[in-house]
């Protein structure tokens, strides 16, 4: 017999919530580190962008038509690409290192493409 995956119920059972909130852990520990006269320039950008993935999620998974779903994942898709922008400034500045900033990236990378795939599915719900 074919196992049905859990029926989701809350958007912490998203994947791409799951991975965006994996992000907002390593962003905050990161940025932890960051100098105290960073604390109003890129420590607070990269954290407002970060939460906001998974915060635009949350919200998008909450709301009732597709068209508004797909809203609220391609802003928290945009955070996805600002916090990558953001964290090449902070290793070409000498915050974090390259070992640090790949591991920082390629977790943006899985968000973006779970991301895509929640904008994708809410489309075709649509049509």
């Amino acid at each position: 017999m074919e196992e049905h995956p859990e029926k989701i119920k809350s958007f912490t059972d998203l994947n791409a919530w799951k991975e965006g909130h994996k992000l907002v852990l390593a962003v905050y520990k990161t940025t932890n580190k960051f100098p105290k006269e960073e604390l109003f320039g890129l420590t607070n950008q990269l954290r407002r962008c970060i939460v906001s993935i998974t915060s635009n999620i949350a919200e998008g998974f909450s709301r009732q038509s597709y068209k508004e779903k797909v809203q609220f994942y391609s802003i928290a898709q945009g955070s996805v690409t600002e916090a990558q922008n953001q964290i090449l400034i902070a290793r070409d500045i000498g915050l974090i290192d390259n070992k640090l900033f790949q591991e920082i990236a390629n977790q943006t990378i899985i968000a973006h493409k779970l991301i895509s795939g929640l904008i994708k599915k809410s489309k075709t719900h649509n049509s």
